[in-house]
C-alpha cells in the first residue's frame, strides 16, 4: 500500500477520514433507478373481491301479482284462477317462509265486494303483506 502526497495532511500525519463523495454519487444514482422502476414493478390488476360478513343474508319473499277485472275475475301473476282455487292457493302462499308480498291490482269498474272477498280470504289464511298497485292519473 503506497500513500500518496494527497494521503497526508499539513502536519505529515496520514489523513484517516474516508472521501464521501463517491458514496453519495452511488446511493443518488441507486435512488433514481429505484424511483422509476417501483412504478413499473407496482403494476397490478384491481379486483374487486366479495365481503365477508357474519350476518344472515335475508331472503326477499316472492310477489304475488293478482289483478281483478272489471267482470270480477282473478288472475294470479298474469294466468286465470277459477274461483275455488284462489283460495288453496293463498293458503299455500301463506304456509311458504317468507310470506309472500301480495300487490293487488283492481280495475276501477270493479265491484268493492270482489276486494273485500279477496281481502278477507287472505287474511283468514295468515297473509298480512298486501300492496295495493295505483295507475297515476293521465292528463
Amino acid at each position: 500500500m503506497s500513500f500518496q502526497a494527497s494521503d497526508f495532511d499539513d502536519d505529515g500525519e496520514v489523513m484517516s477520514e474516508i472521501n464521501m463523495t463517491p458514496l453519495v454519487d452511488v446511493m443518488l444514482v441507486l435512488l433514481i433507478i429505484f424511483i422509476i422502476t417501483v412504478p413499473v414493478i407496482n403494476h397490478a390488476v384491481k379486483l374487486d373481491l366479495p365481503k365477508a360478513s357474519s350476518q344472515r343474508e335475508e331472503i326477499k319473499p316472492t310477489k304475488i301479482s293478482l289483478v281483478i277485472d272489471a267482470g270480477g275475475s282473478v288472475s294470479w301473476n298474469g294466468d286465470g284462477v277459477p274461483t275455488g282455487e284462489l283460495e288453496s292457493r293463498l293458503q299455500a302462499s301463506a304456509a311458504l317462509q317468507p310470506q309472500p308480498e301480495i300487490h293487488l291490482q283492481v280495475d276501477k269498474h270493479a265491484e268493492y265486494d270482489h276486494v273485500a272477498q279477496l281481502l278477507s280470504t287472505a287474511s283468514r289464511h295468515g297473509l298480512s303483506k298486501i300492496a295495493f298497485v295505483t295507475e297515476p292519473a293521465r292528463n
